[in-house]
């Protein structure tokens, strides 16, 4: 099971360490946090202990309004499940006993400015990305007209030099040569890159492109949801030919199915407006329109 640490939840969100300060290796794999309401009235049947615990100024404010025994018993309860860590949002003072009762268990209490429903959303987007199983696969990823599109195919094929000149016309970069896949839902495949390659474009006979500092910013993107599977390969005669697919086809990566086309490569062929013509032609699908649902009921209607 993928983990990372406290410490970096502490380097990414900026933290303030209030205790724990030499627990921060502790792990996360978990990628939901949980604010505790029932387990502070004692109810802890579905306590989801090795999440991130998150405490807002609902829950602070009903701690600090309790008695000093009764406050030490709540706290108690929850603490010595030992979760990864405590976050307090929105800056909130006065919190001498959680920090005593952090510190006696060696649990990270740490503590943001940010208020409460705004971190939870980005540290459980955080969280979902950097847990999520993945994989890599040698190819390109861009994104065309705001879709994420997959490009791959035999080494030395060219997908690297297409790729180059659909960020010519505008696209992004997202990752070349090594694209990492992360599965952010059963039905979403993200694609990235894996830092080293980050904003790099391999060139043969030219060399590394960085095409931020070629093109500006603009040409690169650091992810994107996968829609389209495209496979270069080279020109068989007398293969597609005038065909017209009549079913989808899809690769599956991480058990999710990507629509899959190929694309045949041939000295002429303009292959980088067939790429957009694919990024086109998914984007109306999605929006409920199939060309070849209409040619197909215009042969049936004789029109």
């Amino acid at each position: 099971m993928k983990s990372i640490t406290v410490e970096k939840l502490v380097q990414v969100f900026s933290l303030e360490v209030l205790t724990g300060a030499d627990q921060l290796r502790r792990p996360i794999n978990r990628s939901r946090t949980h604010r505790p309401g029932l387990e502070f009235i004692g109810y802890f049947d579905f306590f989801p202990k090795k999440r991130v615990q998150i405490l807002g100024q609902k829950e602070i404010n009903y701690l600090h309004e309790l008695s000093e025994e009764e406050r030490k018993l709540r706290i108690g309860n929850i603490v010595k499940y030992r979760p990864p860590c405590f976050i307090v949002t929105t800056q909130q003072e006065g919190l001498t006993y959680l920090t005593q009762f952090c510190a006696e268990e060696g649990i990270p209490l740490l503590r943001t400015h940010e208020r409460t429903p705004e971190f939870i959303a980005k540290l459980d987007g955080y969280l979902t990305k950097a847990l999520a199983p993945e994989t890599a696969v040698h190819g390109v990823c861009l994104n065309v007209f705001g879709m994420g599109i997959l490009l791959r195919g035999h080494s030395g094929i060219g997908k690297s030099e297409i790729a180059h000149t659909l960020i010519g016309r505008g696209h992004r970069l997202v990752a070349d040569d090594i694209v990492v896949l992360k599965k952010i839902s059963p039905q979403t495949i993200l694609g990235t890159h894996n830092e080293k390659n980050k904003e790099f474009l391999a060139l043969r006979s030219i060399g590394l492109l960085n095409v931020v500092r070629v093109y500006g910013n603009k040409a690169f993107q650091d992810e994107t949801r996968i829609a389209l599977d495209i496979e270069l390969t080279k020109w068989q005669k007398n293969s597609l030919n005038n065909e017209l697919e009549l079913e989808s086809k899809f690769t599956e990566y991480l058990g999710v199915k990507i629509p899959h086309i190929e694309i045949q490569l041939q000295p002429g062929r303009d292959v980088v407006g067939l790429i957009e013509a694919a990024a086109n032609n998914w984007n109306l699908r999605q929006q409920g329109y199939s060309a070849m649902e209409e040619f197909m009921s215009r042969l049936h209607n004789g029109k």
